[in-house]
């Protein structure tokens, strides 16, 4: 292993040959450099000095690996553009590709930017059994179990023999090909791809000149697809995009694009963080039309060598260690996920009548409990709230009784579960007098004949108007029980977890940590980093699970005590 003084020397070189590179390609650094950080951080973006206009990094959207890019590369395009256009593959199968394809091609332009990235990563997909296992029990777990057999299928199905042939065609006929560089390629978009927004025309130029003509576009055609889900925990980072007013403030629709963009992608993630990057679709602000820029945030000049840090959104541990392979100790956006499997329905009494009032209702079988959430309950100590005006709080299905009978309780101000979870829990906890009275409310109110069909919210009210609350929350109180079981099952309570971080003396990288390293009492003196991150995470879902299991409970009592 080599030693830090080395690794050190290894990433100047390498930095060197990447400065030069973004020079050739027009990379512009006027507020700052790239530096190493460490082996644990790797590189990072830091001030150098100060900019009148707060530009710190100019990037041309040439120079970013995009859909359109890889479909228009000789090597890559003519072999994928079929492929894609007929839905076989995505825009992100598109990119990954790239990446693994260009590591691995001799002769690579992209190879001064491309050695620069990590060659391993902290997300669960890169843990060894052992360290996997200390995520038994948390959603992760199931979720790193089921991408990893995903992964692997979709190499043997598609990847591994497009990119043979790839690599034939560039005249390489030695190149080994195997998962490992896939799974490299996969981790490096889904840590430093952003979602670009870009004006339709830079995205569909001939669709931009044949405008005159009243030519038309249809969406599906396009290399830009913003609705592919990726699982859970993929699709929350769909729904982040970088607060931008528009693409400098053109009247040309936007277009969103995920890509990497080479030197705004070594920017590290902070809560509070002093940049914001920003499109320029004119030229205006930069000087280069169609850039990308880095903009301080900053009121006052930044302090030398200050690192410049983005934020990569209001992220949960669970999402930043499956997304980028860290977490944030006593994160303030940790959540905890709870679900009710769609299977158990189907298991359920009248589970025919209880699917088709959950299709109605548009109902949510999965919820996240933002920690924030807490600060409105009923034991609201050691936690804080982000929401000024409330937002955090839960809203009520409704303020009135259709029939009367039904009155508002008590609790509802401090309720802290979402409502439409808890519509969904009424649903599946109805008993047959139950079922029966929510339809006899909607037939009464859209007619025998069914005039028209009732709208969700109708169906919610009906539904919370024959029985109440008593049930979603014995079903709720059950979950979050089974959730806490199966987080302490194999690793103990909160507090095992948190002797265990008290005990760990250092943190280090794994390669530097070998396990019999103990102390006398049996604690590892070193924890690699993965451990301490899963630590850390699962920790922090202990905690939550206590709090909202707690929260469940005195609700279902004071419920069932008001006699709903």
């Amino acid at each position: 292993m080599a030693s830090e003084e080395e690794a050190a020397a290894a990433a100047a070189a390498k930095l060197e040959r990447l400065l030069q590179w973004l020079q050739v390609n027009k990379v512009e650094l006027r507020g700052c450099n790239i530096k190493y950080c460490g082996q644990n951080k790797g590189f990072g973006v830091f001030s150098s000095n100060d900019v009148s206009d707060g530009v710190l990094l100019v990037v041309p959207l040439d120079l970013a690996i995009t859909p359109m890019r890889v479909l228009q590369d000789p090597l890559v395009g003519p072999e994928c553009r079929s492929m894609f256009e007929e839905g076989e593959v995505d825009d992100r199968f598109l990119m990954i590709l790239f990446l693994m394809l260009e590591r691995l091609r001799n002769n690579s332009s992209w190879k001064p930017y491309l050695d620069m990235l990590p060659t391993t990563f902290g997300n669960p997909l890169w843990f060894t059994d052992d360290e996997l296992l200390e995520l038994k029990g948390t959603t992760l777990y199931r979720a790193t179990e089921l991408q990893r057999k995903r992964l692997l299928s979709l190499y043997e199905d598609k990847v591994k023999g497009l990119v043979q042939k790839l690599l034939i065609l560039d005249g390489d006929l030695e190149s080994e090909v195997c998962f490992e560089d896939f799974l490299w390629a996969n981790s490096v978009f889904w840590t430093r791809a952003l979602n670009i927004p870009l004006p339709r025309s830079y995205v569909f130029p001939q669709v931009q000149e044949d405008q005159d003509s009243q030519s038309s576009l249809s969406i599906d055609s396009g290399v830009s697809h913003s609705d592919i889900s990726a699982g859970d925990l993929t699709d929350r980072k769909d729904e982040e995009r970088s607060k931008v007013p528009g693409v400098d403030g053109q009247f040309n629709e936007t277009v969103w694009v995920e890509g990497l963009v080479p030197g705004i992608d070594f920017c590290n993630h902070d809560l509070k963080a002093v940049a914001t990057w920003e499109v320029d679709g004119t030229g205006m602000t930069t000087g280069v039309p169609h850039s990308m820029y880095l903009l301080s945030a900053e009121k006052t000049s930044f302090q030398m060598e200050k690192e410049i840090t983005i934020s990569y959104g209001n992220k949960g541990n669970e999402e930043l260690l499956y997304l980028y392979g860290f977490v944030i100790d006593n994160n303030p956006d940790e959540y905890l996920m709870v679900h009710y499997p769609v299977e158990a329905i189907q298991n359920a009494p009248f589970s025919d009548s209880k699917m088709q009032l959950l299709e109605a209702q548009k109902a949510e079988m999965r919820c996240l409990l933002p920690k924030r959430l807490l600060a409105h309950g009923f034991f609201p100590a050691g936690t804080t709230s982000n929401d000024d005006n409330g937002k955090g709080k839960s809203e009520k299905i409704c303020s009135f009784s259709w029939s009367g009978q039904r009155r508002i309780p008590s609790y509802a101000n401090k309720l802290v579960f979402p409502e439409e979870f808890l519509t969904t829990l009424r649903t599946i906890a109805m008993q047959e007098d139950e079922l029966f009275k929510a339809s006899s409310f909607l037939e009464e109110l859209v007619g025998s004949e069914g005039v028209r069909q009732p709208t969700d919210t109708e169906v919610r009210t009906a539904v919370w108007e024959a029985c109440g609350d008593s049930g979603a929350l014995q079903l709720l109180f059950d979950l979050l029980q089974t959730k806490v079981m199966n987080l302490e099952e194999n690793s103990g309570t909160e507090d095992c977890d948190t002797e265990l971080l008290e005990k760990a003396h250092d943190v280090k990288n794994i390669e530097q940590c070998e396990s019999k390293d103990t102390d006398e009492s049996g604690h590892y003196k070193f924890m690699s980093r993965n451990r301490w991150s899963s630590i850390v995470y699962r920790k922090g879902q202990k905690q939550l699970a206590r709090l909202f299991l707690k929260e469940a409970e005195h609700v279902l009592h004071l419920s069932l005590s008001e006699g709903e």
